[in-house]
């Protein structure tokens, strides 16, 4: 399987994501945004991975690579491609289907409790969710969810936690790739931002690696799934 995925800044990749894309069987390749702007042709890949990053989809002046990454991410879901996209991601693919992407009543940074629709309970790809799950958040905006496409989850702080559109696209506004370092590397860089907040946690609690194996095997299973 040939996969390619969308990196918008350094420090944040693609966690435990990439061991899993690392087999012999696979080929695994990148654009990275803040080193080169090449993107592939869509024939090249089976499935497109977007992840995050502290922008927000409504700043393509300030980042007018976005124009021609949103392009791609239209052609893949057009050819039917498997496409995932994770927090920015997420954000990403809701903006290419139409839906509104603007910023959330609330912060919310930690790992926080993610309540599962019953659309999403009664969907296979799932099935290694609980109907409440703890997962890790790192976001300030969020989307509506696209015509046609069905919510995942939700949470107290954000109602729209994902969305599933058609069998080929799946959003997480939530971070189930996650690792410790990963953690680390978001508070150096973003730090900034774990102020006092209802939904916002301190460093101490955001490091804590009590949720982490869970979240990584849903990940995992969640992949070996949706690439059948």
């Amino acid at each position: 399987m040939n996969i390619h995925y969308l990196r918008h800044v350094e420090f944040e990749g693609l966690g435990c994501i990439k061991e899993w894309a690392k087999v012999p069987a696979n080929r695994l390749t990148a654009t990275k945004f803040y080193e080169d702007n090449k993107l592939p042709f869509v024939d090249l890949f089976d499935l497109l991975i977007v992840m995050g990053g502290p922008m927000g989809v409504y700043e393509e002046s300030q980042y007018p690579w976005m124009k021609k990454e949103k392009e791609l991410i239209a052609k893949a879901i057009d050819k039917n491609k498997k496409v995932l996209g994770i927090c920015l991601g997420a954000q990403l693919i809701a903006d290419v289907l139409g839906a509104k992407v603007y910023k959330n009543k609330e912060k919310e940074i930690g790992w926080l409790p993610l309540d599962l629709t019953e659309e999403a309970k009664n969907n296979k790809l799932f099935n290694d969710f609980q109907s409440k799950s703890t997962v890790f958040q790192w976001h300030g905006d969020t989307f509506d969810i696209p015509s046609g496409a069905k919510r995942i989850g939700s949470s107290e702080a954000c109602e729209n936690q994902g969305f599933i559109y058609g069998d080929n696209v799946v959003a997480f506004q939530f971070h189930l790739e996650m690792t410790a370092s990963g953690i680390d590397k978001l508070i150096a860089n973003c730090g900034h931002e774990l102020v006092k907040g209802r939904f916002i946690q301190t460093p101490e609690e955001l490091r804590k690696e009590d949720y982490l194996p869970t979240s990584n095997e849903m990940m995992i299973n969640f992949l070996n799934k949706f690439v059948k």
